[in-house]
Parts: C-alpha cells; structure tokens; sequence
C-alpha cells in the first residue's frame, strides 16, 4: 500500500495566531478571509472552502478520498480474496476495523458531527444522545465509515467552541452596530421549579439599514434569585458585551416580575389534551413562570420589585407590546363571567364533531389540522393559544349547520342564543386577533415597535363602534382593560416617535399634528449626543448632521478645480445649506405615506433627511413582539415538561444560547 502524505483542511490557509487551548485565526490562501476556531473543530474551514471556493473544496474532497483509498483498498481486498460477498464485507469491515474509518478532521466527519451538534441544539436534546445504542445503529447504517464521538467531546470541546464562535461575532457586529435596543425575558420550566433562566437579546442596525438580533447571554437563575440578582446579571452582560448605556430602549415586562402569567386560552375552550397533561395545562405560564415569579415578586413584595425593575432599568424601559395585547386579551376576557359555561359547550361541541365526523369532511370547514383527542395536533401550545382557538371557534360558527348535518343530529346542538353570544365574543376579538397576527408577522422579519400605537387607536374605534346587547359586561370590560393597559401607549412619546418614523403612518393618524410634531423634535433632543441648549437643538445636535465645509483657500484646491479659462462656462455653484430638523420634518410628512418597508425606506432617504435617520436608527430597532429566546423557552417548557420522563439537558442555558444565535453560527 502507497503512503499518503497527511492531508488538512488547514492546508488551504495561513495560520496566522495559535492562542491557548488550541484557538487559532488563519486567513484563506484564496479571499484572505479571517477564521476563527479551534484547531479541533475545522468545520468552518471546511464550510468556508466548500461556499466561497468550489475547486479547492473539490480539490481538497479529491485528496482525501485518495488517502482513504489507500488504506481501505487492501483491506476490502482481502474480503473479496477471502470470497465473502461485498455486503457482508462492509458490514464485517466496519465492525472489525477492516472498513477505514474517518479520522475527526475529516471533512465527512467533521460536517456529520456539525449536524450531529445542530439537531442537538435545534431540538433541545440532551447531549447524552450520542451514546445511545440505537442512536449509533442509525449512524452506522447510514455512514459506517464515521466515528461516533463521545458525549464528553460534544460536551466540553464542540459545544463550548460554538458558544466561544457565537461570542466572537456577536462581539464584532456589535462594534460597528449604528444603533441597537434590548430585550430581558425570564422563564421557568415549570410550576414546582424553582429555578429559571435569564434571557438577554440585542435588537440592532448594521450600517446597511439590516436589522439583526443576537442572544448575548442566557443565565440560570436560582430559588434566591431577586430583582436585585436580575439587575445584576442584567448589567454585567451589558457591560461584557460593551453595550452599557448604549441601548435606546429596553424591552422587559413588569408584570412578568411581579406576577405569575396564567393560561392563555379562551376561558372554558380547551381542546382535548394527552393524558397526564390537562394540569399541566391550566397551571402552567408562558415567560416568567410561577416558580421564577414568585422568587422575584409576592403579594405584597409585588409594588416593590416593580419599582426596583423601573429604576434599575431606567427611563428607556418599556413593556413588550405583544404580551401586553395578550395580556389585555386575557384581563377582558376574565371581566365576563357569563362567557365561560358557553364556551365550555362549544368546546364539547367541537370534540364532539371531531370524534363523530370523518377528518376529509372536516377540512371543508377548518383550514388547519383538525385537533382530535390524541392527535398530533394536541398541543399545550395550541390548547393555550387564544388567537387559534378563535380562529377555530369562527370557523365553527361559520358553519355550525353543515357539522350538525354531518354528525348525527340532536345529539349535541348550540342553541340560537348561544350562537349569537359566541358571535359577539368573535366580532368583539377580531381585531385584537388581526393586530395580533400583524405584530407577530413572519419570524424571519423584524416587526417594529411603530405599529403599537396605531393599532391601539384601531382597538379604540373598533370597541366605540361595537355593540353587544347579548352580553353587555364583555364589552365594558375590555373597554375599560384597553384604557388600563394600551391607552397609556397614546401618551408616550417614544411611541409617538416610532409611529411618525414609519412612512406609512407618518402624522395621518394623529388628531394633533403640531402636538406630535414638537413631542418628536423634544425626543431628538434627549436622544441626541449633542448636549446643545434648546436654541441651538434643531440644527447641530448630531455628529453626523450635514454641515457646509469651508471654501478651500487657492493653495489648498486642486489643480483641476482651479479657475482656468478652459472650464469659466462653469458657474460657481451655491454653497448646500444643512436644513434644520424642522425643515426636515416638514418636506418628510408633506410627502405620502409609502409602503414600502421602514428600514428600507430610511436606507435610501437617509440622505435626504439625515437629522430624522439618526432617530430612526434608534426608535425601529424596538420590537414590537417577543424574542427569539422568548419562543424558545416556551418551546422548552413543551419538550422538557417535568411529569413527561424527560432528562433534562444538562448545561441547558448554553443549548437555549446556540438555538437563539443559530442563524448567527450557520448561516
């Protein structure tokens, strides 16, 4: 057998620094990019050759290949010479060693343990999988030249070199981050827990006018956890990731620190759970669960801890908008009681027909999957979500005759009176469902804090308009729930100057133009790094404002645009005068309300207003709906639900981390 000179990845870059504990930065021979990672994970080298520079990734494919035929030829030789079939010779080969394994830098090897490590991440599966039986059956089926690695590698080498990558870039976007705000989520995985987790999220602008979010830190939170302790850990992350004082906004919710969320459903209109779980399901809450809750905040500790989160977080805080509609959805619902025994009927209505009527038939009435008892559709998520359940329950009244059709009839009917009640509860939700699909959009696309306040004065007009002469209390209390809750949004002037800053809202919605008009030129004051007095405020309050540069002096202009003969048709052009903010203000909202996207509006107007764009920057980087991490820990609260058997993921922060800045790592 020919030798085969070693072969590596790191042949195709230039190591340029080697640091402890195997960490390295090399540049690509081809584009000069900088990489950096662990001399034991290559798989971003790999990853580099293989999308930026086809041919050398071949190449390099090619030459590994050509080491591994030089080892695995003789031995598959051998079981051919011997006379066993090519099939039992693999298999023999593999179990044996006849079969050449991968080594761990290999590029096949390596790119299967990447995906190895990601559908641990993505799915929250404990590490411990790797050394599962059938887990290592299923990789040799289906690559019997890898090795599997150990638990221990995965643990301690792989997962730790991610997070030290994640750290890495989040790091350099946020050195060149023009503008950014932050999130705080708390959670808890269940009831009887009495430890949670932290969340911290930066929402910020890349120079391109390109929205990005980044986990900085998820941190386990204990029994002794309090407000204090939050702040704390809060400030720290902030400062290690040098964004102190940096941030225009932060986004964290009072309530979820002094009080324990409950259910999100519609009162009585519970689709049919798994066994073991229907508990689960009323007592369990969505961020901040009960354990976590009650460690920061209890009955009379409530109005305390709420004043410290105001203080420590500062002026810049806000609730999010989206568990704020939810929890005004929530607080209105339970102000009629008269509400619940109908729609505990409509929900045995609903089983009922389920159960009694083919799932073909179905689907001409109800566009999701239909939720059976024990189908796959059954869901704590779904059973809790008031939005599907509505959507559901609409469906059902829009074609409550066909289903009494299709199931046999009289043994379970909703009478004329319930019918028209459960009506006025859907017309009375439907814009409450509709601004909540528009603040929750596409996961992929950033939602911005400017649709809050129109939303809410659609909200006012939708329930000044409305009448409910079948259950007049529902009516009264989410009018008086949306006063307590959202009307203070109309109020704010970070809204204010949100709402303004979308084009397509700009001042059409407002009722007093000059009002708002001056609440956004004081918010530009406050925000700016000028410290001008207020007769200077409009005109020099940025470092980037437009300022007319002095005229050079003859000695100093260029040869070419010295005055010659040649070029005196030319006349001399007027100097550009800097427009004020006031001037500034007043050509953008005499112009139209577009369409088009915020933040690709600012990019391409942000020359012709660039007093506005430094607001914009700051006021569209708040969201108007939960993070990444928040979705995240909801979907930890379904997969590791204690009373299911499950192992808890150990070091399960730092999956939550790699899971939130995925996009980050491997995209």
């Amino acid at each position: 057998m020919a030798s085969v000179s070693k072969v590596s990845i790191l042949d195709y870059f230039n190591i340029v620094f080697e640091g402890e504990n195997g960490k390295i930065e090399s540049n690509c021979k081809a584009c000069g990019t900088r990489i950096q990672a662990k001399r034991s994970v290559t798989s971003n080298f790999v990853t580099h050759l293989k999308r930026k520079h086809q041919a050398m990734y071949d190449d390099f494919v090619k030459r590994k290949d050509m080491k591994r035929e030089g080892y695995s030829t003789a031995s598959l030789h051998g079981f051919s010479a011997s006379g066993g079939n090519s099939r039992c010779s693999v298999a023999e080969g593999a179990e044996g060693g006849g079969l050449t394994k991968f080594v761990r830098h290999d590029p096949r090897q390596a790119l299967i343990t990447e995906a190895i490590v990601k559908m641990i991440v993505t799915d929250l599966q404990p590490v411990s999988i790797v050394e599962n039986q059938g887990f290592r059956e299923l990789l040799q089926l289906l690559e019997p030249r890898y090795s599997p690695e150990c638990q221990h590698y995965i643990q301690n080498l792989l997962l730790s070199a991610y997070t030290y990558q994640a750290q890495l870039a989040t790091h350099q976007a946020l050195a060149s981050a023009h503008a950014l705000s932050l999130s705080l989520d708390l959670w808890s995985g269940s009831p009887a827990a009495k430890s949670g987790y932290l969340g911290v999220t930066c929402h910020f602008l890349t120079a391109d006018w390109q929205m990005r979010s980044a986990l900085l830190a998820c941190l386990p939170l204990t029994d002794g956890s309090c407000g204090n302790r939050v702040l704390s850990d809060f400030d720290q992350v902030c400062h290690c990731h040098g964004v102190s004082g940096k941030a225009f906004c932060v986004v964290a919710d009072t309530y979820l620190v002094a009080t324990t969320p409950k259910s999100h459903s519609l009162p009585g209109f519970l689709f049919p759970c798994p066994d073991g779980h229907k508990d689960s399901l009323d007592k369990c809450g969505p961020v901040g669960g009960e354990g976590l809750g009650n460690s920061l905040g209890n009955g009379g500790e409530a109005a305390e801890c709420s004043d410290l989160w105001e203080q420590g977080l500062g002026v810049g805080r806000v609730d999010c908008f989206s568990r704020t509609l939810e929890q005004c959805v929530r607080e209105g619902l339970r102000s009629c009681s008269q509400l619940s025994p109908t729609l505990a009927k409509a929900a045995c209505f609903y089983n009922y027909i389920t159960s009694a009527v083919p799932p073909e038939k179905l689907t001409q009435v109800f566009d999701g999957p239909v939720m059976t008892p024990g189908g796959p559709g059954n869901t704590p998520l779904t059973a809790k979500d008031w939005a599907a359940q509505l959507k559901v329950l609409r469906q059902l009244l829009d074609s409550v005759e066909l289903l009494e059709e299709m199931s046999a009839p009289g043994e379970l009917t909703l009478v004329g009176s319930e019918r028209v009640l459960l009506r006025e509860l859907a017309d009375t939700l439907e814009p409450f469902s509709e601004a909540w699909e528009m603040v929750h959009g596409d996961s992929d696309r950033h939602v911005s804090i400017s649709l809050a306040l129109p939303c809410v004065l659609g909200l006012q007009k939708h329930l000044s308009e409305m009448s409910t002469p079948n259950c007049p209390s529902l009516l009264a209390g989410f009018s008086q729930v949306l006063d307590s809750w959202l009307a203070p949004i109309l109020e704010e002037p970070f809204y204010i100057v949100a709402t303004i800053l979308d084009p397509q809202f700009k001042l059409t919605w407002s009722s007093n133009p000059d009002w708002h008009k001056q609440v956004l030129l004081e918010e530009f004051s406050k925000h700016s790094p000028s410290s001008c007095g207020p007769a200077e405020t409009h005109t020099d309050l940025s470092p980037q404002a437009p300022q007319t540069p002095p005229a050079p002096s003859p000695s100093q202009a260029p040869s070419l645009l010295r005055p010659c003969r040649l070029f005196s048709f030319i006349k001399q052009r007027p100097a550009t005068q800097a427009k004020s903010l006031e001037q500034e203000l007043q050509a953008y909202v005499c112009e139209e309300p577009t369409d088009e996207e915020a933040l690709q509006y600012w990019r391409r107007r942000s020359v012709d207003f660039p007093l506005l764009a430094q607001v914009a920057k700051k006021a569209l980087t708040v969201p108007a709906y939960g993070t990444v991490v928040g979705s995240i820990f909801a979907s930890a609260d379904r997969c590791l639900w204690p009373d299911r058997g499950r192992v808890v993921p150990k070091n399960l922060e730092t999956l939550i981390y790699l899971k939130a800045n995925y996009k980050l790592l491997w995209t």
